[in-house]
């Protein structure tokens, strides 16, 4: 084998390698577990900014959802999993279908969007929903609300895109704490979890929102910095989300750092590797 020849044989080889890998990737990707970075603050404290997790892909079947979405903002590449599998949306269905769970919290694509938002499911098909003086109501009856004292965190900028938190205790300075009351909240099936509350909002005292058959109804556990169900989607909001629309289960973190990189190794938060998502 001349020198020529090995050289295009090695070439052809490191092709072949990268696209059985994608292939794999793709594949893992699709059906069974899917990464997630938590950008935003909208679950804590029940998910951070900068955790890491893998979402059950599993857990309520298949539709077009489960396709994987590329986003890369710096070569301006931008797939959902609408371009990938847009052909088997519309019908609403799954395949190997199961029927999500009270409390779950899950990932979903924004029905107008395609994004990936992650909240939790408070609201089944046919259930009314209200929230009045800030405490959920579900079918004429509020849920079960217990006081947990406080959060606290550093008033700092926050993951990649450097936010800083809101806090119910007002403006404080760089470094200073920042505090939000927690409670414990009860849902119907006996699931608790916790929630945080900032100061009086404009979705504190809502309307009664009827769940469409083969939709869900979510809202954050950061329950004053959250864009969820409460809001429509015209004005940016979630809304009702039908069922095809359903990507995965969030069941544990796996890995989580409070700096702007994953590499920060200082920044990380080792008391919520492998935690479990209540």
């Amino acid at each position: 084998m001349s020198e020529q020849t090995g050289l295009w044989h090695g070439i052809v080889e490191t092709v072949k390698t990268i696209v059985y890998a994608l292939l794999i990737a793709g594949v893992f990707r699709t059906f069974f577990f899917q990464p997630f970075w938590i950008p935003s603050g909208s679950m804590k404290d029940t998910l951070l900014i900068g955790d890491f997790l893998f979402v059950n892909k599993m857990a309520y079947g298949y539709s077009y959802a489960s396709c994987p979405s590329i986003r890369i903002p710096a070569m301006g590449i931008d797939v959902t999993a609408e371009d990938f599998c847009g052909v088997f949306k519309g019908g609403n269905e799954r395949l190997f279908g199961g029927e999500p769970e009270r409390g779950d919290v899950v990932v979903f694509r924004h029905p107008v969007t395609g994004r990936d938002f992650i909240k939790r499911l408070v609201g089944m098909p046919g259930d009314a929903i209200q929230v009045q003086s800030g405490v959920l109501s579900i079918n004429g009856t509020p849920v079960e609300v217990a006081d947990a004292g406080l959060f606290t965190e550093t008033f700092a900028p926050q993951g990649p895109q450097g936010i800083p938190p809101r806090c119910a205790n007002g403006s404080v300075g760089l470094g200073a704490e920042c505090i939000k009351t927690r409670q414990i909240e009860t849902l119907p099936n006996g699931r608790s979890h916790a929630i945080l509350n900032i100061r009086r909002s404009t979705f504190d005292d809502t309307g009664i929102y009827t769940v469409p058959d083969g939709h869900y109804f979510f809202m954050g556990d950061n329950r004053d910095n959250s864009r969820d169900s409460r809001e429509s989607q015209a004005t940016g909001g979630v809304g009702f989300v039908p069922y095809e629309d359903l990507v995965g289960r969030a069941d544990r973190v796996m890995f989580s750092s409070a700096g702007r990189s994953m590499f920060a190794f200082w920044t990380w938060r080792g008391d919520r590797f492998f935690h479990r998502i209540e």
